[in-house]
């Protein structure tokens, strides 16, 4: 099978020219509500961009070392007991926003990671390592314990959920 020349698409460059032609005539109808606006998207870009940087890194480190049959061996239908507890593990040390973890996630599947894992992945983001001094704080200990187990294990309950209803190729 050969693999098709991948065409580019020119809907990003679409987008950007709408948002900035939007700014632009924002801009001329009220200056102060598009230095206001500027102001704001500096500031979300500030809080962003680092997550993103990290999330960028870690594709750069996946794609250098996480070569498929390690992604299987780690993460795959054979992985066992391990790649439910990584899984869970990186969901609870995984920070930043979800949206930014999406393409490294969807590498990762690409590469054989269980439909499974990312789910379980993704629903442990749920517990916030920084959070739970403050949720014992305000809440107690036991609550903070129970509440942290019980997000792990639904989170596998989830992952396995999703791995029923969503099918795989047989060749993963």
């Amino acid at each position: 099978m050969t693999a098709k020349p991948h065409k580019r698409k020119l809907g990003g460059w679409i987008f950007l020219a709408l948002v900035l032609l939007a700014h632009g005539a924002t801009a001329l109808a009220d200056p102060a509500l598009a230095r206001r606006a500027l102001a704001s998207f500096v500031t979300m870009l500030g809080e962003v961009a680092p997550v993103l940087v990290l999330v960028f890194a870690l594709m750069f480190l996946v794609e250098r070392f996480l070569t498929p049959a390690r992604t299987l061996s780690w993460l795959g239908r054979e992985s066992g007991l391990r790649g439910w507890l990584l899984a869970l593990a990186a969901g609870v040390i995984s920070t930043g926003p979800v949206y930014t973890w999406f393409a490294l996630l969807a590498e990762l599947r690409k590469k054989g990671m269980r439909t499974a894992l990312v789910a379980v992945l993704l629903y442990a983001r749920a517990i916030k390592l920084p959070l739970l001094p403050l949720l014992a704080h305000y809440f107690g200990l036991g609550y903070m314990l129970v509440l942290s187990l019980l997000i792990a294990v639904f989170s596998i309950v989830s992952g396995l959920f999703m791995e029923r209803l969503v099918r795989q190729p047989e060749t993963e």
